[in-house]
């Protein structure tokens, strides 16, 4: 058997920023990018040209720190300083 990445399952503390997003935490950081991409999809917020961009509302504006469009590996760095 595969062991799984337990750093990877491990649940974290959201920020409030964050958690207007994706819930109240803690919950692992798999959990985490899952319920964005809902949100991100749910709201239409993937730039139609590039998928790989996405332009933020009001609430990903204060996750992403105040940044419009960024893109998908960028999101990920950004999210986890909302995780602790």
């Amino acid at each position: 058997m595969a062991k799984s990445n337990s750093a990877f399952m491990k649940p974290m503390s959201v920020s409030g920023e964050l958690a207007e997003v994706v819930g109240k935490g803690p919950m692992p950081r798999s959990e985490v990018v899952k319920k964005l991409w809902v949100y991100i999809k749910k709201h239409g917020l993937q730039d139609a040209q590039n998928k790989r961009n996405i332009n933020a509302d009001e609430n990903l504006k204060k996750v992403f720190g105040g940044k419009k469009t960024v893109n998908m590996f960028e999101m990920t760095k950004l999210v986890s300083k909302h995780l602790s």
